[in-house]
Formats: C-alpha cells, structure tokens, sequence
C-alpha cells in the first residue's frame, strides 16, 4: 500500500514539471470602489495634531493604533488607494495611498495637515474587505444641495416667492439672477460625476496594480454635507416647523436616484452621514437651545429617504451626533471663560500688561486642570467642523464603513 502511494505522489510530480497537471486557478475579485462625496466637513477639518486626544479615551484608544505606526507617526494604508478632488473653484485632483493629509488641503494635489472621515473609513473599510480598494473622494467647502449639487432629475433650482419679493424690494434683474441661479445649479454635482466616470475609465492612472480583467465594483457612496442648507432660512423659510425642510428630503431623494443611474449602478449601497455638529439636541446647553428645533428637524429631513420603501435595505443614516465629545463642550467653556476673563481685565487700564497676564494665568490655572490641557489640544476648529477633533472624525469615519458593510 506505502509503495502504491510512493508511486502515485512520483506519477502526480512528473505531471507537474511537465506541465500537464496544474493548480485550479481562480478568478480575481473586482476591485471595491467607494466613493466619497460633500463639503466641508467630508473635506475633513481635524488636525492631525489632535490624535493624541483619540487615545485619552479607553473607548477610541484602539482607533488610533490602527491610524498610526508604532513610532507615532500616520500610518500609510498600502492596499487603499485615494483619488480626491477639492479645492477652489473646479478644484484640483490629490491621489496617492491612503494615509493622514487627505482632508481639507490649501493645495489640492499636496498633502495636508488635516483629516476627514476617509481616513478612518478606509482603513475600516479595507479590514472588512481584506483586498485593495479604491476611494474616490470628491468634496468643497460650502456647497449646498439645494443649488450646487442640485442633480438632474430634481429639475432647476427656483426661487420661492419670498425669495423673488426680496430680489424685486432690492431693485435686482429678475432674470439676471434667475440665469446666474440656472448656471450654478448642479455644477458640483456635474463635476463630481464627471470626475468618478474619469477615474473609473483608467483606474491604473491611480491604482497601478489594478488588474483590468477583473474589473471593479461600485461598493458604496457615502453623503456627507447639510450646512449650507440648514442655515438657509431664505430657502427654508418654514425650517422651524415639522416639514420644513421636506425640500432637502426630496432633492437628496433624486440625488440617490441620479447618482445610480449615473453610475450604473441600480443597487449600490448608500449612506447619509446626518448632520451632527453639536451632538444630541437633547443634551444641547442654554446657548445652543435655541437652534435645537431647527437642527433636529433639519436631521430628521436629512435622514428621511432611508425611510422610503423604495429605498428599503440599501440606504442607511448614520447620526453623526454620536460621535460628538460632550467632554471637549466641558473643556471649551472653560477656555472660553479664560478667554472673557482676559477680555475683562484688559478694560482695567490700572493694571500693566505684565499684571495682566499674571491674572490670566492664575485664573487658568484655578480653572483648567492638566488633563483639559491636553483636551484642549484635541480642538482645533469650530464646532460646525466638529471642533476639528481627530477623534469625532475617526468615529464618523468608523461608522461609515460599518453601515456600508452592514
């Protein structure tokens, strides 16, 4: 029997070297290709110099691990590969590996000193999947929906009445505007469309590895924008009510719509990053009170198409509320306090400016403790970029990439 099995593994050998026998072979995955798209906060206004605060906390301390090395320095994803266009104007496109530098940038195509959600998205996302992919990433600073990336099937942008009765009190062109309002309308939404279908058709000008065989997939596109129309009250002159900011539901609608047709992609998964800055409107102090019905209503106008049926299983809203730090609210009062103390004293001409300062300091150091110094290093913008807070980032960028998997 031994010799019968001797014999077998030789006959099975020779076949090999002679090249009659070979392995099974298996054909290649497409390459998962997400896209990115919004203003200012997909743009990213965290500093990379907030990290550090990321490991204060128990919870988001294994986050950072994954975004840097061991020497601290940002990690460089070597299997996800970036394509983002930004910046002034039509912008201009930054590519490369994934790694710290990839949010908001003076110039587009240099790396900065600052993060989104792609980071912590990719790195994610790419885990989850365990092959190479491609972000495609596409976002501006100030740039609404109802206007700037207006799609085509939601029809022209026009002006409510409210709107023309101001314009006409002004003593403005009626048509002039509404000709400049129809130019601006969809030009963003042209431009990242356009600029998706460019890398799609030479992938390999980004990704050099892509194998063309296999093709790629379009794996998810993840929405995140909502300022520029919360605060519009001349667009969404009811936004105080329930349904005020039905517009912004129906227009998004279309833009799920129209970016599937767009891409041929009938199916893709799609998350809506809900607007969060300020977090929960139930924990809102005093100050912020005030805006909380206009906030909440704005959310739930921004969530509402993942309740469609249409819609059912392949959209999903994510609260980016959840991610908020309500200990970095703690630590900005206390600064903020300093800050109006100081303010005060100057007004007291009595005192030198070396008196001052020594005021200032000890007041400081009565008010703030050595652990709000280095949470205070975690802010480094404000509150509607999330405080520029590495961590709120890392968390949004995190949760993205689970709803999408998901």
């Amino acid at each position: 029997m031994n010799d019968l099995r001797i014999s077998l593994v030789r006959s099975l050998s020779i076949l090999v070297l002679l090249g009659l026998l070979t392995a099974p072979s298996f054909a290649a995955e497409p390459l998962k290709v997400y896209i990115l798209a919004g203003q200012s906060n997909m743009e990213g206004h965290a500093k990379i110099s907030s990290f550090d605060h990321i490991g204060m906390d128990p919870k988001t301390a294994p986050i950072l691990k994954e975004m840097r090395n061991e020497d601290g320095s940002p990690r460089v994803c070597e299997d996800v590969w970036v394509s983002y266009l930004t910046g002034r104007g039509d912008g201009e496109e930054g590519t490369g590996k994934l790694t710290a530098g990839f949010g908001s940038r003076p110039d587009p195509k240099v790396n900065g000193e600052k993060i989104g959600p792609e980071f912590t998205f990719g790195i994610y996302t790419q885990k989850r999947v365990g092959e190479p992919i491609l972000i495609i990433k596409t976002a501006w600073g100030g740039k609404s929906i109802y206007q700037d990336f207006r799609p085509p099937s939601a029809g022209p942008y026009r002006l409510n009445e409210s709107q023309v009765e101001q314009i006409k009190k002004q003593g403005k062109d009626l048509d002039a505007v509404n000709a400049e309002n129809a130019k601006k309308t969809g030009h963003y939404y042209r431009l990242m469309r356009d600029h998706v279908k460019k890398v799609l058709a030479d992938i390999k000008r980004v990704y050099p590895d892509y194998d063309a065989a296999a093709g790629y997939e379009l794996a998810g596109f993840v929405w995140f924008q909502g300022w520029n129309d919360m605060v519009n009250r001349s667009v969404y002159p009811t936004r105080e009510q329930p349904g005020g900011y039905d517009a912004y539901s129906e227009v998004l609608g279309h833009f799920i719509r129209d970016v599937r047709k767009d891409f041929d992609a009938p199916a893709m998964p799609f998350v809506i990053g809900v607007m969060g800055a300020g977090g929960p409107v139930a924990d809102y102090d005093e100050a912020k009170k005030r805006y909380a019905s206009v906030h909440q209503n704005f959310r739930d106008a921004m969530a509402a198409p993942s309740l469609l049926p249409e819609f059912k299983g392949n959209v999903k809203a994510v609260l980016t509320e959840n991610a908020w730090d309500p200990e970095l609210d703690q630590v900005a009062k206390k600064r903020d306090k300093v800050n109006a103390f100081a303010k005060e004293l100057k007004k007291e001409s009595k005192l030198s400016g070396a008196e001052q300062k020594a005021k200032v300091e000890a007041f400081r150091a009565e008010l703030i403790t050595p652990r709000d110094v280095e949470l205070l290093k975690g802010i480094t913008n404000a509150d509607y970029h999330y405080k520029g807070s590495g961590k709120v980032m890392a968390l949004i960028g995190k949760a993205f990439a689970e709803a999408l998997y998901e």
